[in-house]
């Protein structure tokens, strides 16, 4: 075999093996998803597993659910980049845009997001006024509707001092008030609804915060458009049947609709940078 024809074959062998090596790429890549830890890790991987699942079907892409053991670790992951699509509180999404370039996709168009002051029902506290100098429990300093604008409507509108505890969830949240362990706990409504009957019955809401547009999921920029718009029409899809529109429930996302930048512009005049505490 001449020494051209020999080169010519080992060239067509190389770019073939090359081919091939960056289509098994393409054909394995998987986006890493990342889910702000509202409940505690069991619970968050029973909702979002089968979501995952479910818009591997509809758009042939593959996921794999990243946990994060608190928000104080979850906020570090986003603010690096570690998550692909992530599905995060406003003001958190408001610091990954400006830091990272995440995208907004989808959001609950049904209500906006609100904090709520809960207290014991059977509590002599009536008024947030009661709660100076008291405990309240927190999921972490940087949970949007829960404690940061929580602890900046405590400081700017009642202003009183109060003292924060921070259990990690907003499960641990509503708990650490039944158990009386602090006076009174930040979460927000929909946390709230999520719990077991008995505990919401047994709580009472004394403050509610200024609403904002609820949580994106969103995108980081280096997803491929094309992906990007697989997974948004996906996930808009899965409120047209019954049995995804479960999955979306479970998040909870009600009515699920598009996302813009601009919906979160308002929480850039709110000075909340005054409470965010940086991750360590």
């Amino acid at each position: 075999m001449c020494s051209f024809t020999l080169r010519l074959l080992l060239i067509t062998l190389f770019s073939g093996k090359l081919f091939l090596s960056t289509f098994a790429y393409a054909e394995e890549k998987i986006y890493i998803v990342g889910v702000v830890p509202q409940f505690e890790a069991r619970k968050l991987t029973a909702i979002w597993i089968p979501i995952l699942e479910q818009l591997t079907v509809e758009t042939s892409l593959k996921f794999k659910l990243e946990g994060a053991p608190n928000i104080n670790e979850f906020e570090k992951n986003f603010m690096a980049g570690v998550y692909d699509f992530v599905y995060m509180n406003p003001y958190h999404f408001v610091l990954g845009n400006q830091l990272q370039g995440y995208i907004p996709l989808v959001k609950d168009s049904s209500k906006k997001l609100q904090g709520v002051l809960v207290v014991k029902k059977d509590s002599p506290i009536e008024n947030v006024a009661q709660l100076d100098g008291k405990k309240i429990a927190y999921p972490s300093p940087n949970a949007l509707g829960a404690s940061l604008q929580m602890r900046q409507e405590l400081h700017d509108i009642f202003n009183i001092q109060t003292t924060p505890v921070y259990v990690n969830t907003h499960d641990s949240v509503y708990i650490n008030v039944l158990l009386g362990d602090t006076q009174a706990g930040g979460g927000i409504g929909k946390t709230l609804k999520k719990q077991k009957k008995q505990y919401q019955q047994a709580l009472r809401v004394i403050h509610k915060t200024t609403s904002v547009s609820s949580h994106p999921i969103a995108a980081h920029p280096r997803v491929l458009s094309a992906d990007i718009e697989k997974v948004t029409a996906a996930l808009i899809n899965m409120a047209t049947t019954d049995a995804t529109l479960t999955l979306l429930l479970d998040i909870p996302i009600q009515q699920i609709s598009i996302a813009t930048l601009a919906d979160y512009e308002p929480l850039k005049n709110m000075n909340l940078e005054r409470f965010y505490i940086q991750p360590k």
